[in-house]
């Protein structure tokens, strides 16, 4: 990869997750002929994503690599415990999930042996407004962040948010509470609750939550058993920082 290639690349951040081709070239002061050309091959090697509007977001074979980072990785090592943890408290499927561009990245899943087929696995990226990992990671994210996600509500089940003020109301629901629910939003029986993972700032930096195939209604025994573990995994963090 050339460093021509890796300046397009340096050119998506937090606060520009979603760029077309004129943004891609101001930001790095080159020509929309010369990006365009840089763009396309990072499209065939999957390092950008080109959606149906022409804008670009950071691809999949980036956060395939993103998985054997140091700081993923560290997550993931550091989390693991305690998912098993919520595991043993909530018989349910456990989830982490990191931001990804503008998608939900499910960095590692737990389950006993009586769950069924998993609806994701680790890698897959899901929508941010179908997911309540997705909803954590949006509540606590730039405003930036919130109005991508709002250009790309569509809807994957009849119950999915696919208006931006049905969105705000939720993601306010979410800072609220201190937690996020879905409700057959990504996939129809499916339900999932999750709470932010914080880091060695108090940044948001994960999203950690469970899956169940029939309604939540335990909320009283299982929001508790996330937050105590998602503070856990912010303390080691701290004490390996």
């Amino acid at each position: 990869m050339t460093s021509r290639a890796l300046e397009v690349l340096g050119s998506f951040d937090a606060q520009h997750v979603r760029q077309n081709l004129s943004q891609i070239s101001r930001r790095t002061g080159m020509p929309v002929a010369t990006c365009y050309r840089l763009l396309r091959d990072l499209a065939e090697w999957g390092a950008v994503s080109r959606g149906e509007d022409g804008s670009y977001t950071v691809g999949p074979r980036i956060a395939q690599l993103g998985l054997l980072a140091p700081l993923e990785r560290g997550l993931r090592q550091t989390a693991a415990p305690y998912m098993q943890d919520v595991l043993f408290a909530t018989r349910q499927i456990v989830n982490l999930f990191i931001l990804d561009g503008t998608e939900a990245l499910l960095l590692d899943r737990i389950a006993g042996t009586r769950v069924g087929a998993p609806i994701a696995r680790p890698g897959d990226r899901l929508p941010l407004h179908t997911s309540a990992g997705g909803k954590v990671l949006l509540a606590h994210g730039p405003a930036d962040l919130v109005d991508a996600a709002a250009a790309r509500l569509t809807p994957e089940t009849r119950k999915s948010i696919a208006d931006r003020s049905r969105l705000d109301e939720e993601l306010e629901r979410v800072r609220e509470r201190g937690y996020a629910t879905t409700e057959g939003e990504h996939s129809s029986g499916a339900y999932g609750l999750a709470v932010p993972v914080r880091g060695v700032e108090s940044e948001v930096i994960a999203a950690l939550g469970i899956v169940n195939l029939s309604r939540i209604t335990d909320f009283q025994r299982i929001v508790p058993a996330l937050q105590v573990a998602s503070a856990a995994i912010t303390r080691s963090l701290n004490r390996a920082a």
